[in-house]
């Protein structure tokens, strides 16, 4: 009975009794989605004000202020270079493992009806719609709208000003802490119900699409897991060795968002409860409140690896040749629409559809190929994302000296 009690053990068994029920009744699975997106819904209304908070009371309390500046300056360097990382990594999965060959895709046959909502104009922002939308048009918009980056602005921004008013001398710093715990507080009552949101989740998935759809692109499928598997056990693997700890340890402590991340194919479930989680391994709260909510705008490792094999498999499927150019403007144009549509729902059709439609050789229908197995792919890119968050910043921490090693120790032995 004790280890029922478990919450990792109460996800699994809901992970499996949801394909259970979406395989066998189809029509039940479905009408379970409510519950998925219930629990959902639940966690993103209270992800805006834990972020604000975190970010607030980090900053504030801090008295060197160059230190957040730095913090954000070694962010920004390694998403840059871990996004080109992982791009260059699923371009190399799709050339060695050729998925798409052999699938001789007709594309007169293509129905471009079947991604009509993820092309066409207003889908994807422009580089100027994208920094004009980091900004909010009132104080409470960032929180209604629930950008990440636009809330992380706001609290960067209030949380310097309340710096410079006094910080933890004033009394809205000590209601700001309190408000932190409140909100975390909630994040874990909802987190109680973790079972029933992956059950609905996996049930609908599995009802909807079927295991039998993913026959047919089962090489993409396995190409594409293959790729984010290695990339989390040889480069996420050696960044924590270099930081000091075992990336499986790591895993093992956030082993219950990964499982609930996993069966809503949403990274935003885990965001608060990783925060806090971080805080704990001795990551100090204002290297924690700057690079998790930019890192889930910016850091998208399995949604890289995804889009740049995805393109080629596309090429490959339907037989439509590319040069050494032309695929080189593809990782180019990735680099930008793969954070263009980053908070946009539908965001890997988007930029697949942005992406294909810029360059213009590879059908834009073609996209509608993986429409099927999509879902699955994305629990994958979503888990991904999450562990590669969790380890850059730890990562981070370390190069700015706002990580207690020892502690990081202490907690992951």
């Amino acid at each position: 009975m004790k280890l029922l009690k478990s919450a990792s053990l109460q996800i699994l068994l809901a992970i499996g009794a949801g394909i259970a029920i979406g395989h066998y009744y189809p029509d039940f699975g479905q009408s379970l989605k409510p519950f998925g997106d219930a629990f959902i819904k639940g966690i993103k209304m209270l992800v805006g004000p834990i972020i604000f908070c975190t970010v607030v009371t980090g900053i504030a309390g801090m008295s060197d202020m160059k230190k957040a500046g730095k913090t954000g300056a070694y962010a920004l360097l390694y998403f840059e270079v871990m996004s080109v990382i992982a791009l260059l990594l699923g371009l190399a999965a799709a050339h060695l493992l050729l998925p798409g060959v052999g699938m001789n895709i007709d594309p007169g046959s293509l129905d471009i009806k079947s991604v009509a909502q993820y092309v066409g104009p207003g889908k994807m922002p422009t580089a100027t719609d994208f920094f004009l939308n980091l900004i909010p048009s009132t104080f409470v918009e960032a929180f209604a709208r629930g950008e990440l980056l636009q809330v992380l602005l706001v609290s960067v921004l209030f949380g310097y000003g309340l710096q410079l008013s006094g910080g933890q001398q004033t009394a809205l710093f000590g209601m700001i802490e309190t408000a932190t715990k409140t909100f975390l507080a909630m994040i874990n009552v909802i987190m109680k119900t973790a079972w029933i949101g992956a059950l609905g989740a996996m049930a609908f998935t599995i009802g909807k699409y079927g295991l039998a759809s993913l026959g047919p692109l089962l090489k993409l499928l396995g190409s594409f897991y293959l790729t984010v598997g290695l990339f989390i056990l040889i480069f996420l693997g050696s960044l924590a060795r270099y930081c000091g700890f075992s990336l499986f340890k790591l895993i093992g402590y956030i082993k219950e968002e990964v499982m609930v991340v996993f069966a809503t194919a949403s990274s935003e479930t885990a965001l608060a409860r990783l925060m806090e989680k971080l805080e704990i391994l001795g990551v100090k709260k204002s290297c924690v409140g700057l690079v998790i909510p930019t890192g889930y705008t910016m850091n998208l490792d399995g949604s890289y690896i995804f889009l740049s094999l995805a393109c080629i498999f596309l090429a490959q499927a339907t037989n439509t040749p590319l040069t050494f150019t032309q695929e080189a403007i593809l990782i180019l144009v990735l680099m930008f629409t793969s954070k263009g549509a980053a908070a946009v729902t539908g965001s890997g059709f988007i930029a697949l559809a942005a992406t294909i439609g810029s360059v213009g050789d590879i059908p834009v229908a073609s996209v509608g190929i993986i429409l099927g197995v999509y879902r699955f792919i994305s629990s994958g890119m979503a888990t991904t994302n999450l562990i590669g968050n969790s380890v850059a910043t730890i990562l981070i921490a370390k190069w700015t000296g706002e990580l207690n090693q020892e502690q990081l120790k202490n907690e992951l032995q």
